[in-house]
C-alpha cells in the first residue's frame, strides 16, 4: 500500500487490544483533536520499548491537549499483555497479526535492520484528525526522542 499523506482519509480499524476491542471510530468519538496512532516493529525490543515508554511518560500531556493514544504491530495477544505489563503501559496495544491494518496504513515494507534491508512494519506515527483525516504521517521515525518531537509538532511543548 502507498504511503497515507496529510488529508488522506485514515483507514477505519477494529482490533483486538489489552484494552478490548478497539475501534478508529470509537477512539475519535473520545478525543477532542484526534488520535495517534502508532506502528511499531516488535514488542519488547529495545527501540520499541523505548518509543511505548515515552508515549507513557507522555501520555498525560496528550490526552490532557485532546489526543488519545494507541500503539499497533503484529505482535500476538500473549506478547502484548506481556510487554505492557512489564513496562507498565497504559494504553492500548493493538494486535495486527496479518498485518492488514499495518498494510492499510502503509507501514509494512522495505527497511534497515543491523545494517541489511529487509520486509517487514515500519515505525510510523499517524495523527487522525476527528474527521477521520490523517493530520499527520510520520514514516521511519527513529524510537528515541520521537515522542518529544511529535508533542513539539502538535503543539504540546
Amino acid at each position: 500500500m502507498a504511503e497515507l499523506k496529510v488529508g488522506d482519509k485514515a483507514p477505519e480499524f477494529t482490533l483486538d487490544s489489552t484494552h478490548g476491542t478497539v475501534s478508529l471510530t470509537d477512539m475519535l468519538a473520545r478525543a477532542a483533536r484526534g488520535v495517534v496512532v502508532y506502528f511499531y516493529p516488535r514488542a519488547s525490543t529495545p527501540g520499541c520499548t523505548t518509543e511505548a515508554c515515552d508515549f507513557r511518560d507522555s501520555l498525560a500531556s496528550l490526552q490532557g491537549a485532546g489526543y488519545e493514544v494507541v500503539g499497533i504491530s503484529k505482535d500476538d495477544m500473549a506478547a502484548l499483555e506481556k510487554f505492557e505489563a512489564n513496562q507498565l503501559l497504559t494504553f492500548p496495544l493493538l494486535s495486527d497479526p496479518e498485518g492488514t491494518v499495518i498494510d492499510a496504513y502503509g507501514a509494512f515494507g522495505e527497511k534497515m535492520s543491523f545494517g541489511r534491508k529487509i520486509l517487514g512494519p515500519k515505525r510510523c506515527t499517524f495523527v487522525v484528525n476527528p474527521d477521520g483525516t490523517i493530520a499527520l504521517a510520520q514514516y521511519g521515525v527513529r524510537a528515541s526522542g520521537h515522542v518529544k518531537r511529535l508533542r513539539r509538532e502538535l503543539g504540546i511543548d
